[in-house]
């Protein structure tokens, strides 16, 4: 926890609702033990979206699909979200969401690996999410750089790893020190590059907020 989590109840309790289909599906990860993005998180998402109004979405990281059904709720109505997942069991999960909610049509789910999918594509992105394995963030970020557009935003999720990122790496459990080191160099490389305007914000698990300049 990086914020108090008395002021992290007290904050989500002033949150409203998200659609039928949406909280039946949090229902549903909650009950079946699968991460999906925090409260606070979702709030942050759906405000960004709509000032943003992106029309071309990509995340990294559909899990079973909440965060993309979100998106696609709160940008323009004809935006299209494409989604990429390595995990097999959520796969199917996901699509079958995406089918029940009326939005198989709108997001496309790329199956396989994440940076060997994003090296691939040549569309540019209004707007991408990265919320997928914390080690290989870095490995994304110059496929994530080079697919979004000029004043677009990127969130990244996650990167304050409930505080441990602050910490020296001997105090960090050695089984994490990999993904430690590679957030430290994932943060550093992301306020330093030259390419976006980068805040690191501590809202949920960390947040990294960062904008493409304009040529």
């Amino acid at each position: 926890m990086i914020v108090e989590e008395r002021i992290v109840t007290f904050i989500n309790s002033l949150e409203t609702e998200n659609s039928e289909i949406l909280e039946i599906i949090e229902r549903e990860a909650l009950r079946d033990a699968v991460p999906i993005i925090r409260k606070e998180m979702q709030s942050f998402l759906k405000v960004l979206l709509t000032v943003k109004k992106p029309v071309r979405i990509l995340e990294v990281g559909t899990a079973i699909g909440f965060s993309a059904l979100l998106m696609c709720e709160a940008a323009p109505q004809d935006c299209k979200v494409t989604t990429i997942e390595k995990y097999e069991k959520r796969i199917p999960i996901a699509r079958e969401n995406f089918k029940r909610a009326g939005r198989e049509e709108q997001i496309i789910l790329l199956e396989g690996d994440a940076l060997e999918i994003m090296r691939g594509l040549e569309e540019s992105y209004d707007f991408i999410f990265l919320d997928a394995a914390k080690a290989q963030y870095i490995f994304y970020l110059p496929e994530a750089v080079r697919l979004l557009a000029p004043g677009g935003v990127m969130v990244t999720d996650n990167v304050l790893q409930d505080g441990d990122v602050l910490e020296s790496r001997y105090a960090v459990e050695r089984r994490n020190r990999t993904i430690h080191a590679r957030m430290r160099e994932y943060l550093y490389e992301l306020k330093h590059e030259e390419r976006l305007l980068t805040s690191i914000l501590p809202l949920g698990d960390g947040v990294a907020f960062s904008v493409k300049k304009e040529k």
